[in-house]
């Protein structure tokens, strides 16, 4: 007989806000909200802050109205991404199969590991205490099922610090009452239309044929229809090819300023393409995201004939999106992204002029060679880019240089 198949979710609490409390024990029991300032995102918040009704992905505009004493910190990326690779490295030692989803989350396929562990919850009891262990600290959540995606909704139940287990016997009746809402992939505007429908709980789905929900919404119905009934094929996936690289930011004042933005284009085009060259990836769309002051957004790609990585290359593909785009209104958020890491692929019109693109690039690649290893010996500002000087002088280049810092940390759980 197989064995019996158990999925484990594992969830840091409050990661950011956690890893602030521990470096900084004056914060515990405080409210600490981390995001930008007056102008970004909530990337996560402490227990205490969440009691006022902040949440993640809440304008920090907002946050502050509801938790005016808050503390507020600015995301220190390096910080959080070296506590991940401590978290990722702790839970590879308790499964072959390990599926970082997020920087603060993690599948593993714990079955059939009994005879190296034991029962697999008291095996989920051994992950938390080793994260805590290796972190100094920090605690997780840990979810345990069937299946991944009721792995990741268990790890919810008895958060902060908690453990819960769903046995095969006692999925029908925990699906019965759950609201569809909670299903991972029902977004706001899914959950609403359902809600139109009646439909709040996915006991509420089952009332209806596979083949209904397929009419009805397609593949995602299919998919909804397929949760309610509990039944969730994926399998733990080690490592997945990362399919687009991007950086983005929210302007601390709107603006219809060309120059400012091109200024951005070029910052955000020297991290992908440092990140980039860094892993060993080129890609060949390059794509343009604004965010306008009403909070309309659009996004405008080009794809080149040719994989890339250099950042004049991408910089240069941006700057051209952005000359193409007649700006509706002031912008909020300019961002720049590079995917198409696959081989071949359909082509499309560049909006660069095809003048010997590969020598163009071998040469570009020369140069962001050498500045990336000046960068690597010296540090960041050992070299900086005449486009950063040219566009607002050198004081104004370190001011953008902090802003970029605080970039919400959303690129980071990619």
């Amino acid at each position: 007989m197989a064995a019996q198949r158990w999925i484990m979710h594992m969830d840091m609490d409050a990661f950011f806000a956690s890893i602030e409390q521990l470096d900084d024990p004056s914060l515990r029991g405080k409210p600490i909200i981390v995001g930008g300032e007056h102008r970004g995102v909530v990337s996560t918040c402490s227990y205490e802050a969440r009691k006022f009704g902040v949440r993640s992905a809440m304008p920090i505009s907002e946050a502050r109205r509801r938790c005016p004493h808050g503390v507020y910190i600015r995301p220190r990326l390096r910080r959080y991404a070296e506590m991940s690779a401590l978290v990722r490295e702790t839970i590879a030692r308790f499964s072959p199969l390990v599926e970082m989803a997020s920087v603060d989350e993690a599948y593993l396929d714990a079955t059939g590991l009994e005879r190296l562990f034991g029962p697999v919850e008291e095996m989920g009891l051994q992950l938390k205490q080793a994260v805590r262990e290796a972190t100094g600290g920090l605690t997780c959540s840990v979810g345990i099922a069937p299946v991944k995606f009721l792995a990741k909704i268990s790890s919810e139940q008895r958060k902060p610090d908690g453990l819960f287990m769903l046995r095969p016997e006692e999925v029908p009746a925990f699906l019965h009452d759950l609201p569809v809402r909670a299903v991972p992939g029902v977004g706001r505007q899914f959950a609403a239309a359902l809600a139109q429908m009646g439909v709040k709980s996915c006991g509420e789905v089952s009332r209806y044929s596979e083949e209904f929900w397929k009419r009805k919404f397609g593949k995602a119905g299919q998919v909804l229809w397929a949760r309610a009934q509990g039944i969730d094929p994926r399998e733990v996936v080690p490592w997945t090819a990362p399919k687009s690289e991007s950086a983005e930011v929210t302007l601390d004042e709107d603006t219809r300023d060309l120059d400012i933005l091109r200024t951005w284009l070029m910052r955000h085009a020297e991290r992908v393409g440092t990140s980039l060259r860094r892993h060993g990836l080129a890609g060949r769309t390059i794509t343009l995201k604004i965010k306008y002051a009403d909070f309309r957004q659009i996004t405008r790609q080009v794809t080149l004939p040719q994989r890339v990585n250099s950042t004049k290359t991408i910089y240069d593909t941006a700057k051209d999106i952005l000359d193409s785009v007649e700006l509706a209104d002031r912008v909020r958020l300019i961002g720049v992204g590079v995917s198409g890491f696959e081989e071949g692929g359909p082509s499309q019109l560049s909006l660069l002029p095809p003048k010997e693109p590969e020598k163009d690039e071998s040469r570009r690649g020369k140069l962001d060679k050498a500045v990336d290893a000046l960068r690597a010996r010296y540090g960041r500002e050992a070299v900086v880019r005449g486009r950063l000087f040219e566009a607002h002088g050198e004081g104004d280049d370190r001011k953008a240089a902090s802003q970029a810092e605080r970039m919400e940390a959303d690129k980071l759980r990619k």
